[in-house]
């Protein structure tokens, strides 16, 4: 059976970089949605290098940039949103409408989004439990 291509939004956080490496381990192409908005965040940018040493394809678009954002949209079959919404909750709703309309505009990608279903996790092994339970359930 074929991998499904999968898209992190959201890869660097808590859930999402657990959810990037879940996927690599089972063998999905994978891609990580690298925003021009971290700028030098050091942190950030080596778990990002590390993601494509593993054998990520990193992605850039901004969630600012519709035209970009459906480009990267466009390469997937899923796409998995693990934006917190923690700390600015109005804005962050707004950036998962941006990702909802390119979703609509590519057309072409089956969509799990699982923001509430993290949320509150706090525990690491039940995080990576959840994610590989995610990446084996989009195929």
């Amino acid at each position: 059976m074929e991998k499904s291509r999968v898209l992190v939004v959201g890869g660097t956080g808590y859930i999402g970089r657990r959810i990037v490496r879940a996927s690599l381990a089972q063998g999905h192409p994978t891609l990580v949605l690298m925003r021009p908005e971290i700028g030098l965040d050091i942190d950030k940018l080596q778990m990002l290098l590390s993601f494509k040493a593993q054998g990520a394809r990193l992605v850039e678009a901004s969630l600012e940039d519709h035209a970009a954002l459906v480009a990267a949209v466009a390469q997937a079959d899923v796409v998995i949103s693990a934006m917190s919404g923690v700390h600015f909750r109005s804005h962050n709703l707004l950036l998962q409408h941006k990702l909802v309309e390119a979703i609509k505009e590519a057309g072409n990608i089956k969509v799990r989004h699982f923001h509430k279903l993290f949320q509150y996790t706090s525990h690491y092994l039940l995080a990576v439990q959840k994610a590989s339970f995610l990446i084996r359930f989009v195929n």
